[in-house]
């Protein structure tokens, strides 16, 4: 893999094209995937490719998707980040459901570390502010992770900007991820915001879930690079900030290959503009 690199908290140094790992688990993101060697090959094969930051969450499975991670990849190693989320319950019914007391947040993370094989986790983030509770109480529960080294660097999800303003008034915010795509740039604000702070902006469902008929001549775009307009969706999320993180999961080997390879895509001014 060809392309810039991210200092995530200025320290964790990543290629900004990564992993998440959502879909390595079962229908609606529940329970084991239906063929848990393929989900092991596709982790060991993201590595191969050179990404070296996957994303999961404490709510993929809930529970398989770490624990896939930490039983195929070494999730030790140096040069591989492994980030994850607390702050989602799930159910039967697969409802996401905010659940953001610190109470549960610090058990939730001590789950996540035991599933990972880690004693620190690289990137803890809160999933999802929780309305009923104050969100400077979940801050500060990742806060006091990150006090006793459990934590290297704390990130936020699914937040406004007011919301990053004041977690980062209690502690230092490494990333931020949003849904932000070619065809959805509502969290703008957010993403220019985290280009102003040198905080790391990780668009979640960077490929719009394959609707991008809507976008204009995305299709020509990518007739001229011979590609696809998948790939052309993540080149562009890399060209429209450098503090951009895409995360584009699969559970299929070729199109994670695909995926890759869509950081080795440069886009004109030009065709910048058309997109934009």
């Amino acid at each position: 893999m060809t392309g810039d690199t991210f200092d995530i908290g200025g320290d964790l140094t990543v290629n900004r094209l990564g992993f998440g790992a959502m879909r390595i688990t079962g229908e609606g993101i529940i329970g084991e995937p239906d063929d848990v060697a393929n989900a092991r090959e596709v982790l060991q094969r993201a590595v191969e490719l050179g990404v070296d930051f996957v994303d999961t969450a404490d709510s993929y499975g809930p529970g398989v998707s770490e624990r896939l991670i930490g039983e195929t990849l070494d999730t030790e190693r140096e040069d591989l980040v492994v980030a994850t989320k607390g702050g989602l319950l799930r159910n039967t019914d697969t409802d996401w459901l905010p659940h953001g007391d610190p109470e549960y947040l610090r058990n939730a993370y001590l789950c996540s570390r035991d599933r990972l094989g880690v004693d620190t986790i690289d990137l803890y983030q809160l999933h999802r502010p929780d309305p009923d509770t104050p969100f400077e109480d979940s801050v500060h529960a990742l806060a006091e992770l990150k006090d006793a080294g459990l934590v290297r660097h704390v990130g936020l999800s699914n937040v406004s900007v007011d919301q990053l303003d004041r977690a980062r008034d209690i502690v230092e915010i490494a990333t931020v991820q949003n849904q932000y795509n070619v065809a959805n740039r509502d969290a703008q604000a957010v993403l220019d915001a985290c280009e102003n702070y040198g905080i790391g902006f990780i668009p979640w469902f960077p490929l719009a879930a394959g609707e991008l008929d809507g976008v204009d001549d995305i299709e020509k775009i990518a007739d001229a690079h011979d590609a696809t307009p998948h790939q052309i969706a993540l080149a562009w999320l890399l060209e429209s900030s450098p503090v951009t993180l895409p995360i584009p999961g699969t559970a299929s080997i070729d199109h994670l290959e695909e995926n890759v390879a869509a950081a080795d895509i440069e886009l004109t001014d030009a065709e910048l503009a058309r997109l934009h």
